[in-house]
């Protein structure tokens, strides 16, 4: 009986698993499906392994799939992030440096493959539906690549749409993104997603 019993509750387990994993992967899904673009504005504050606040910045975010995406940090330093669907440019403008790598090689499991991706979320991720926290609705991802900077991810959703991003990398530090004003499936200016070099600007990576 003990055994049959035993049995009976992992088969459970792995139900409501499968279940949690189903309805996390299904949340991302519906999003990927009816947004194929947005923008918001966000605010980034970024915790050490003890909790410690290390920095705050503010700025704005655009995306279109697949690969394409702009990060715009405008406080406390000017810093431009770049997907044009091929390469992915990073900009300084204090440093007046530009860092320029492959889609595939920057991109990887990171938070804008997330968003900003493409479809094929299953290969690069493992999903789990969390408890609902702060009225939103929790889904964890887990990076499928060993190698992947970030341990987790998790992504709070109020009514259909990211609020709040957590990224917990492999140092122990904790950044928390909250989306604020997002606008679904915008019509984006022609040069918004393009990046060109200013001119003078050290440029450092593959052109």
């Amino acid at each position: 009986m003990k055994s049959t019993l035993t049995g009976a509750l992992l088969v459970a387990a792995l139900a409501v698993a499968h279940d949690a994993a189903a309805a996390g992967s299904d949340l991302i899904k519906s999003f990927v499906a009816e947004v194929r673009g947005a923008r918001a504005e966000f605010v980034q504050t970024v915790l050490d392994s003890s909790g410690k606040p290390v920095s705050q910045s503010t700025g704005t975010f655009q995306f279109q799939r697949p690969g394409k995406f702009r990060w715009t940090y405008v406080r406390p330093y000017d810093q431009l992030i770049v997907g044009d669907g091929a390469k992915v440019w990073v900009y300084d403008k204090e440093l007046d440096q530009v860092t320029v790598k492959a889609l595939g090689d920057a991109l990887g499991s990171s938070p804008a493959a997330l968003l900003a991706g493409s479809n094929d979320l299953d290969r690069a991720y493992t999903f789990v539906q969390l408890p609902k926290k702060d009225g939103l609705d929790w889904v964890e991802a887990t990076p499928t690549d060993p190698d992947s900077q970030f341990e987790k991810m998790r992504l709070g959703f109020r009514k259909s749409n990211p609020d709040t991003m957590e990224l917990h990398d492999r140092l122990g530090q904790t950044t928390t993104i909250k989306f604020s004003r997002l606008e679904r499936n915008p019509k984006f200016a022609a040069d918004v997603f393009r990046f060109t070099p200013p001119p003078g600007a050290d440029v450092v990576g593959d052109q």
